[in-house]
């Protein structure tokens, strides 16, 4: 009879392919929207927060669709597909602005 334990079967490999998959990873073309979305903002083109701390949703929105536009010029993608990733990444930059102008 064998005195091994459940530990000694520990893979290594096993349990990096598992913390790889476990990682968020970025839709192609999400940076690129993201820093579309905050060069609109740095300029002043859109609004992502207004000046009480709340979301500016129409900038958010307007910022979005500019992304959008050069992301499906970029990748051939769906109207659906670049507005999905431009959603996301005009919200990450939201949220981030308020973090941000909150300190």
């Amino acid at each position: 009879m064998s005195h091994r334990s459940r530990a000694a079967s520990f893979s290594w490999s096993n349990a990096k392919r598992d913390m790889r998959a476990d990682r968020i990873q970025a839709p192609a073309g999400f940076l690129g929207a993201r820093a579309r979305v905050e060069f609109a903002a740095r300029i002043g083109k859109v609004a992502l927060v207004k000046a009480d701390g709340s979301f500016d949703r129409a900038g958010i929105m307007t910022a979005a669709a500019a992304a959008a536009k050069a992301h499906q010029a970029s990748y051939g993608s769906t109207w659906a597909d670049a507005m999905s990733v431009s959603l996301k990444a005009a919200w990450q930059a939201a949220r981030t602005t308020r973090s941000r102008n909150a300190h």
